[in-house]
């Protein structure tokens, strides 16, 4: 990407204020017990977060990427090895919520 416009508080803005929105998000769908879409979101909420994080050590774009542990090890991010499960187990879920047998067998 070309960093001739870059700007770093501007982005790390855009990554914080999507997830403040998904975490809205993320609280009504599981008030209203859509609890598959609820961890879907909070997956995006967290990713958000972690691309932020990128953005503020980095001082350059977040790669394009989901996996929230490669995420976490790319901005050098210090995880306990339950923290590094914790961030697995999310991706799993959120790779397996998009098929509709996977969230029924959930439900």
């Amino acid at each position: 990407m070309d960093n001739k416009d870059f700007n770093k508080d501007k982005l790390i803005e855009y990554w914080i204020a999507g997830s403040d929105d998904d975490y809205e998000t993320m609280i009504a769908m599981f008030d209203s017990k859509k609890y598959s879409w609820s961890l879907f979101i909070g997956h995006l909420m967290i990713e958000k977060l972690l691309k932020a994080y990128y953005v503020n050590v980095k001082s350059d774009y977040p790669p394009f990427i989901h996996n929230l542990l490669r995420l976490a090890e790319k901005a050098e991010l210090h995880l306990t090895d339950d923290m590094k499960k914790q961030l697995v187990t999310i991706t799993a879920f959120n790779i397996n919520t998009r098929y509709d047998d996977y969230k029924m067998s959930f439900k």
